[in-house]
């Protein structure tokens, strides 16, 4: 039965952040007595000390969404088995892993990202080739997203009115909280009612514009977004967004649980299905609610610089991802429910469509009609997306001033370095030019290689993970075997990339081989440094 998959996701879930993630946090020393960046480097503006729960709801709505979902029901055409595996095994022991590895490894390097820890260890040449390499993965993301949440608000206004009054109330709660000095818990109960009442209000007073219009009105409050300080915004937004992600999981949890719904999906359907080979593909195709590189630059980009306490990080990184690859579950259950002949029209209209098809059925159950819960979930999905996007703007700003920075520390650089794009403004602007010049000229004759791309950043982050553990004299087995796996994973999907292309896009194969001649530079420095950098003593901790 799909509640069985479900039910046993969640509790091996459950089971890994109490046990695991603790033999991990022990084995890697974290200390809760240590003071975070988030207070010793404090600035109002992208370093500020962020409770527990709030960070957790800004890490999580950054991190899931929609591409667990879209990923989910992606790679079901292999079966609703090998996802599933997938899921879990990769969930526990490489994502929540590098997540948990990533953030705490940016919290002990001052709130930086893995490209300064790469450097620490293999250079700053090592540093800018994973700088270039980001930034253009994350270029790519939020140019998809670009145009992804303007097709959203475009087929469903009400998502575009919700979204836009999301940011209202964000605004509100921050000052309230942060500036006011009022009660965090009263203002959260507020601010959630009024979180969900924008849902009611976006569908009584839907928002309809034009695509491109959208896109100019999202340019402009990017340009915004990265630049302002996360307390006023960022933050808030995504805490308080998040409930609707707990609400829908919650919502959909229950209704599959009493539907009881029989799996129609066949388990496996074979290794190479629509001229598509099971691998890599499946590993590149379901990255988000298993393992992601995207979100190691999440977590040591924004989520880092927040981290109030270290012992705050093993919920944050660890059993966060663990409850997106929970999502993306939820999701594989609302196709693999379906009869085969309603299945095909279903999925004929997106993934996005399936899910909250599949939701709508779902919540039915305990007395949400149809439509209300297929609206909820549509619009859910499209606040994450937004959350997505302005994430990915604010984390390509911050590379680039640490490729500007070089040798330094961005801190310091902004005083001393003369290049410009080591300045906030100006590694803002150039980001969000070339996002937006792709979102309307063509991400899409290179948007098949963003997968590749992804993982090939998640198996960098293991490997940067590794080199610091190593120097600090911690145990780092838990992330040697991750860390192969992902380079492999990602070496063959860009083979892969190269052999179907070339001869038809041309743009997608130089792209593709430059990427592979990257990442085999930085693996071979990687690989020296592990084998030349003595062990040390653990008392040596940074």
């Amino acid at each position: 039965m799909a509640s069985l998959v479900i039910v046993v996701g969640a509790v091996i879930f459950l089971i890994a952040s109490g046990t695991y993630a603790k033999r991990i946090e022990k084995a890697w020393g974290i200390d809760g007595d240590r003071p975070t960046p988030a207070h010793t480097l404090e600035d109002g503006v992208d370093y500020v000390p962020a409770p527990k729960m709030v960070l957790f709801g800004h890490h999580f709505a950054s991190i899931a969404g929609a591409a667990p979902v879209v990923g989910a029901i992606g790679a079901s055409q292999f079966g609703w088995l090998p996802v599933a595996i997938w899921c879990v095994v990769a969930g526990v022991f490489i994502g929540g892993v590098q997540d948990f590895g990533a953030l705490f490894a940016s919290v002990r390097h001052g709130g930086r990202s893995i490209g300064d820890v790469i450097r620490e260890y293999v250079g700053t040449s090592g540093k800018r080739l994973f700088c270039i390499f980001a930034w253009f993965t994350t270029i790519l993301l939020a140019a998809a997203f670009f145009d992804i949440v303007a097709n959203t608000f475009v087929t469903a206004p009400a998502a575009g009115t919700a979204s836009l009054l999301f940011i209202f109330w964000a605004i509100l709660y921050g000052l309230a909280t942060n500036k006011l000095g009022l009660n965090r818990n009263v203002c959260t109960v507020i601010g959630v009612i009024l979180t969900f009442g924008s849902v009611w209000l976006g569908i009584q007073f839907p928002l309809v514009l034009s695509h491109t219009v959208w896109i100019w009105i999202l340019v402009v409050y990017v340009l915004i977004a990265a630049i302002a300080p996360v307390w006023i915004l960022l933050q808030p937004r995504d805490f308080l967004n998040s409930f609707l992600l707990y609400a829908m999981m919650i919502g959909a949890v229950i209704g599959i649980v009493i539907a009881h719904p029989s799996i129609q999906m066949p388990a496996f359907t074979g290794f190479y299905v629509n001229n598509t080979p099971l691998f890599p593909i499946l590993f590149v195709t379901l990255a988000c609610g298993a393992v992601s590189g995207f979100h190691s630059l999440v977590g040591s980009g924004t989520t880092s610089k927040q981290v109030d306490n270290e012992k705050d990080m093993r919920m944050i990184g660890y059993t966060g991802m663990c409850l997106e690859c929970f999502l993306a579950l939820v999701a594989l259950v609302t196709v693999m429910w379906l009869p085969s002949d309603i299945r095909a029209e279903v999925t004929a209209n997106g993934a996005l469509y399936v899910f909250a098809y599949g939701l709508g059925n779902f919540l039915q159950v305990i007395g949400v009609p149809f439509q209300i819960g297929q609206t909820f979930g549509t619009l859910a999905l499209s606040a994450f997306a937004m959350t997505t996007l302005d994430t990915a703007m604010r984390l390509a700003r911050y590379i680039c001033q640490e490729f500007a920075a070089g040798d330094k520390p961005v801190e310091e650089a902004r005083k001393t370095v003369k290049n410009p794009l080591v300045q906030p403004w100006p590694a803002n602007l150039l980001g969000l030019v070339v996002a937006t010049v792709l979102a309307f000229f063509g991400y899409g004759k290179i948007w098949s290689i963003f997968g590749s791309a992804n993982q090939l950043l998640s198996a960098i982050a293991l490997m940067g993970i590794i080199l610091f553990l190593k120097s600090i004299g911690r145990k780092y087995n838990m992330c040697r075997i991750p860390m192969i796996w992902m380079m492999c994973v990602a070496i063959c999907a860009l083979a892969w990339n190269l052999y179907i292309n070339i001869g038809k896009n041309w743009a997608l194969v130089i792209i593709a081989a430059l990427l592979l001649v990257v990442a085999i530079i930085l693996f071979i420095r990687g690989f020296t440094s592990m084998s030349k950098k003595p062990e040390v003593e653990a008392a040596s901790d940074k």
